[in-house]
């Protein structure tokens, strides 16, 4: 007997459960227009929720790699420089302190954390010389020595490509960038054009007060940026450790990584944070993080921020995640105010089936429960669609705005069926509850 009993609770249970599906499905397939109209509100919702949100998942590194075109954001000098002394946000000491880097650990960048955030980087090295070329005598002006296009052999064996082409891309060169193994430069345009210099001409270089040793150079490009470098003469970097007498050594470095816009929490000082702040400030990819850990690997050396690089980059970015954000919340305000219209009318509509049956016995959470259920099955469908369509729109928007679609994502489908199932909910709370609450005998009565 008791084997029996205990037999009959589930089978119970699961023809209770099959039936109450069936009343869903059944329930689901009737007044289909009325059944469209909100699948289609509530797809509309989400696929504009699901575009958004792809783009902004993606975003932060697509603008990131955009804001590169803005030059490096970091930059190491000597540690025993003087002090420094930055006018919105420009490094203006003197660029011959006296104390210089080693070229050496320049690979150790490429081992800190954030390694894979470390784009490009480029040391300087500033010479004053002496230059002549075929038709006039010698000029003083300066030879910056840096790299053009370099491999850099990690500790890993692996080959790092970078140079002052990747670090300032918007640098503009008409020609080509010197090969770092010949005796090739690259000259400022107010350089070539003061001196009526011409691509492919020749130039003889010495060291400032030294006439006697000088180096012819072909010149294969003239680089304008709109800095001291358009005044000058851009070498290899040996050449100019030669040049200087510094070999392996170098005055700056410039840094191009990609970042997350700094907030409050970043612009804490580390010293005050207690180990758990500073485990999850080390473990965030904010510039001054990044700085720190490149600053631990380069002995001697002090690493700043650009300011006026990385303010930008995190001012812009931020309003365009807050205008997604918005974005995506007047979309699900939508869906959830057209939701709920078309529930409060549902209701309406199936006054007299609610009240057959409740006289039949169902009670007001077994009501409840079956039309949240017809919800949930509308809003999973809905979900699904405007997922779909959310691809396409979030693909169109990706590639006009960033030159690139956003990769669909599980996590995105997920967050967005969990969103048409919450917003179905709160749309059509009042008129479930309404519904739940009527009374059968008035509603028999005709009344």
């Amino acid at each position: 007997m008791t084997s029996a009993v205990s037999l009959a609770w589930p089978l119970a249970l699961c023809l209770a459960t099959k039936m109450f599906l069936r009343l869903i499905a059944d329930n689901f397939t009737r007044r289909p227009r009325q059944k469209l109209l909100t699948g289609t509100a509530l797809a509309l919702g989400m696929a504009v929720a699901t575009a958004t949100l792809s783009v902004s998942l993606d975003v932060g590194d697509q603008l990131a790699r955009e804001f590169r075109s803005l030059g490096a954001n970091l930059m190491a000098t000597p540690e025993a420089d003087s002090l420094p002394l930055e006018i919105g946000g420009v490094d203006y000491r003197p660029a011959n302190s006296g104390a210089y880097l080693s070229e050496s650990d320049l690979p150790k960048i490429k081992s800190v954390y954030w390694h894979n955030n470390i784009m490009a980087f480029a040391p300087i090295l500033q010479v004053p010389a002496e230059i002549r070329s075929v038709a006039d005598g010698p000029v003083a002006a300066a030879v910056i020595g840096t790299w053009s296009g370099h491999s850099v052999a990690l500790p890993d064996g692996r080959f790092f490509e970078t140079g002052i082409a990747k670090t300032n891309p918007w640098w503009h060169l008409e020609g080509l960038w010197f090969r770092e193994d010949s005796k090739e430069c690259v000259l400022g345009a107010n350089f070539a054009k003061k001196n009526h210099l011409k691509i492919g001409e020749l130039v003889s270089v010495s060291a400032a007060g030294d006439r006697q040793a000088w180096t012819t150079l072909k010149a294969t490009g003239i680089v304008s940026s709109g800095g001291p470098e358009d005044d000058a003469v851009i070498v290899p970097l040996t050449f100019a450790q030669n040049l200087a007498g510094k070999p392996g050594l170098y005055r700056k470095l410039y840094i191009s990584a990609l970042t997350k816009p700094e907030d409050g929490f970043a612009r804490r000082d580390p010293k005050t944070m207690t180990a758990d702040e500073l485990e999850r400030w080390s473990c965030t990819p904010y510039v001054s993080s990044i700085a720190a850990s490149i600053k631990a690997v380069l002995p001697a050396s002090d690493v700043r921020v650009i300011r006026r690089v990385a303010d930008g980059e995190g001012k812009i970015l931020t309003r365009v995640s807050t205008l997604l954000w918005l974005v995506t919340l007047a979309s699900l305000l939508a869906a959830g105010l057209a939701v709920g219209a078309s529930s409060a009318a549902s209701v309406i509509e199936r006054r007299s089936e609610i009240g057959l049956m409740k006289a039949l016995g169902a009670g007001s959470a077994t009501v409840g429960l079956l039309l949240a259920g017809e919800q949930l099955l509308l809003a999973f469908v809905g979900g699904c669609l405007g997922y779909a369509l959310g691809l396409l729109l979030a693909r169109f928007l990706g590639t006009r705005i960033f030159g690139m679609p956003p990769e669909p994502s599980l996590l995105v489908l997920g967050v967005i069926l969990a969103l048409a199932a919450g917003v179905t909910l709160l749309g059509s709370a009042l008129p479930l509850r309404r519904a739940a609450s009527y009374d059968p005998a008035p509603i028999l009565r005709g009344e």
